[in-house]
């Protein structure tokens, strides 16, 4: 990228055709030189252990903490599967549907059975407490603080930069960091509103500014693909990379630690932190706050100690060695078409298994403070991005067989695996109980089966062992949540932060109830993007709504119009089959039949206050919000007053010739274009824009796609700069 623009002297509409030969520009390039560093596509097949890096020092594995959880939950399945058989086998023979149940019931129980002994390992970690250590004096290496954007609002995205530029400066080591804005958007106004707020910030801090920015003409391979070009491209300049997320804040004593951490141990790959959900207002978006406050620490504790040096990335807020991400992350295609072939839609997964197949290190510290993230506001908005989540996880598949994984990143890839299909299975699990007890009310027994018997295959079922692996069951799935809570009540300044123990303990019921009435909505909405995928139905890559805003009542409806039926119909059936049958379904059926008015409130601002008001569903970081994102929210506020989202970008550039000519500067040089190769969008966009007497009818004619064309075309950006007012 360099810093040109279009020569001054084009007057004739012919002229546009041929492109003028850009010139100089009197400021700073928007990209620092190109430093590449070569990042070969990987091989999923094979894998020569000889080509990775070599550990300066051998590392150990947690045997014990691995032996702790995949034992204990593979002992747990085993006693709670055949406690199952014993519900089912009373009567002496076991029909088989009654084997179908048992089969779902297992796999549905080892997944909570794991989740449970990891929690345990995670609380008994945490109750002997971890410490932080202290801020280095001195850092030796650079890194490049990288935040992808798309379609994103600029005034948090840069708001964010801002107030994270100040903190990391605040620690005395900011010299050590760089800046960059990595644009994929897609849409005009967003792609001139994030070069119009770069310009600003820079301009604010001055020659020192080490801010840059860039804009990709097409958002190859989507977020993967963009960080992937800025590490080819410049990587070589950078030891490591801090990756963000457009709604990411870390303070900057976090960053430090991490750049720190890597210094520290030549053989880290990746060092993850774990962000904590700050700034969320709605219902739903508290629920998922205080959860992650509460409970998220004892689990990712867990996680982090079993892993070892064999953990995962969650694509973003981590530091990433930019070396080893050159030499082992360059994502190939899948064969096929999506969703299960093409490009790599949940990368980080699989760059953490390459870069750990490497040689490399990948790790975690979960007791690292000030990483912090947010939320989707609603129900619906979450599922927009789980549809994305589950294509992604559901890929892996194609990826967990690659030749020299490290086990636990295999484990990682049936996690993720496990955590979609798991609502496929408790689904079937549903249909098969109420299968058996239809058979068990309304089909007579079979006396005269092709097996010699003394007594007819009628299905039974032991009710108190019935009742007894319920309370199991339920124990198990809901004690995470609970070690979770005594932590937090033991510890004074977190307990008094939220609100003293009786609001503690009352923001965990309410945040159990919430969770269960929204469970049964969440395993149809996740059976239903398993379905589609298995059918070969493609997701898109729509931005995530950060605000607080709720969603129309027409569209709640029409999302959750099914899910109420459902359970409607379900109820009737159940409860004309069996009372004991409605009563063991009630909590489904209750979070079904209120799916409409639950997804509506999930979303709803004022409810979320409310509870605010009334100190339930606190944070210690809603009592006493951090510096920086108090910092990040008046910087926000300040940005959106200048109205950079809201502007049209092709009025903003013709009201502007110093933001055009800066636009232009900014451009990559365009490739030549074989003759007869004609863009559509970039030829219509030239003949209405040489057609249009002004500006107001160049806007009105312009589809999104030719706007676009137009904005990538120095020549046809001086001919709307010439347009009429």
């Amino acid at each position: 990228m360099t810093a040109s623009t279009l020569s001054p002297d084009i007057a004739a509409p012919a002229d546009i055709v041929a492109p003028p030969q850009p010139v100089s520009l009197p400021f700073a390039a928007a990209m620092p030189p190109e430093a590449p560093l070569p990042m070969p596509v990987q091989d999923l097949e094979r894998w020569d252990p000889a080509a990775g890096h070599r550990p300066a020092s051998r590392h150990g594995k947690p045997w014990l903490a691995r032996a702790f959880v995949f034992g204990g939950a593979a002992l747990l399945t085993a006693y709670g599967a055949l406690q199952m058989y014993e519900v089912v086998a009373v009567s002496g023979g076991t029909t088989a549907l009654q084997y179908v149940l048992l089969a779902l019931f297992t796999l549905n129980f080892s997944w909570i059975a794991l989740a449970f002994t990891g929690a345990i390992l995670g609380f008994l970690v945490l109750l002997r407490g971890l410490k932080t250590p202290a801020l280095p004096a001195r850092l030796t290496t650079r890194t490049a603080v990288v935040m992808p954007v798309y379609n994103e609002a600029t005034a948090r995205t840069f708001a964010g930069v801002e107030a994270m530029r100040a903190e990391i400066d605040a620690t005395g080591l900011g010299e050590a960091f760089d800046y960059f804005v990595l644009s994929d958007s897609t849409q005009g106004d967003a792609w001139i509103a994030e070069e119009r707020a770069f310009l600003a910030l820079r301009a604010r801090w001055g020659t020192d500014a080490r801010l840059y920015y860039r804009h990709r003409p097409k958002n190859h391979h989507r977020k993967a693909g963009n960080i992937g070009d800025f590490v080819s491209r410049w990587g070589g300049a950078y030891d490591h990379m801090l990756v963000l997320d457009a709604d990411s804040l870390m303070t900057g004593p976090c960053v430090v630690h991490l750049a720190a951490a890597m210094e520290a141990d030549p053989d880290a790959g990746i060092i993850q932190s774990l962000p904590l959900i700050i700034n969320r207002n709605t219902l739903f978006a508290r629920v998922q706050q205080f959860a992650a406050r509460i409970y998220g620490p004892v689990i990712a504790t867990g996680l982090s100690v079993w892993s070892g040096r064999d953990g995962n990335y969650w694509g973003h807020n981590a530091i990433i060695r930019t070396r080893a991400f050159a030499q082992a992350c360059g994502l190939p295609d899948l064969k096929g078409k999506p969703p299960f072939g093409g490009h790599v839609l949940s990368h980080d997964f699989v760059e953490a298994a390459l870069i750990r197949r490497a040689g490399w290190s990948v790790t975690m510290l979960p007791a690292l403070p000030g990483s912090y993230e947010e939320s989707p506001p609603s129900l619906i908005d979450v599922a927009v991005r789980d549809r994305r989540w589950a294509q992604g996880n559901l890929q892996h598949s194609r990826i967990i067989g690659t030749a020299g994984l490290a086990a636990a990143s295999r484990q990682h890839f049936a996690t993720g695996i496990a955590g979609y299909v798991a609502s496929p299975l408790w689904l079937a699990q549903l249909v098969v109980g109420i299968a058996l007890v239809l058979q068990t009310a309304y089909v007579r027994p079979e006396y005269f089966t092709s097996e010699f018997g003394l007594y007819p295959v009628w299905p039974r079922f032991d009710p108190v062992r019935a009742l007894q692996l319920f309370g199991l069951t339920m124990g198990i799935l809901l004690a995470p949540k609970f070690l979770g809570l005594f932590l937090a009540l033991i510890d004074g300044p977190v307990r008094r932060a939220c609100g003293g123990g009786i609001r503690l303990v009352l923001s965990s019921l309410i945040e159990i109830l919430l969770s269960a009435l929204i469970a049964p909505i969440a395993m149809l909405i996740q059976s239903g993007s398993v379905f589609q995928i298995l059918l070969g139905r493609d997701t898109g890559w729509n931005p995530q709504r950060r605000d607080d805003g709720s969603i129309p009542w027409g569209d709640i409806v029409r999302r959750h119009r099914w899910h109420m039926a459902l359970g409607l119909v379900t109820g009737v059936a159940a409860f004309a089959i069996a009372t004991s049958l409605f009563l063991w379904m009630s909590p489904t059926i209750l979070g079904l039949v209120l799916a409409i008015p639950i997804s509506w409130a999930s979303g709803q601002l004022g409810l979320g206050l409310g509870l605010k008001r009334l100190g339930l569903l606190m944070t210690p970081e809603e009592r006493a919000p951090p510096a920086i994102a108090a910092q990040a929210g008046v910087l926000a506020r300040r940005n959106a007053e200048a109205g950079l989202d809201d502007a049209d970008a092709l009025t903003a550039l013709h009201a502007d010739p110093d933001l055009a000519r800066a636009h232009a500067a900014m451009l990559p040089e365009a490739a030549p274009r074989p003759r007869g190769a004609i863009d559509p969008d970039q030829a219509l966009a030239q003949a209405k824009v040489v057609e249009a007497d002004g500006i107001a009818e160049a806007r009105a004619w312009l589809t999104p796609k030719e706007r676009m064309a137009l904005l990538h075309d120095r020549a046809l950006l001086d001919r709307l700069g010439r347009l009429a007012p």
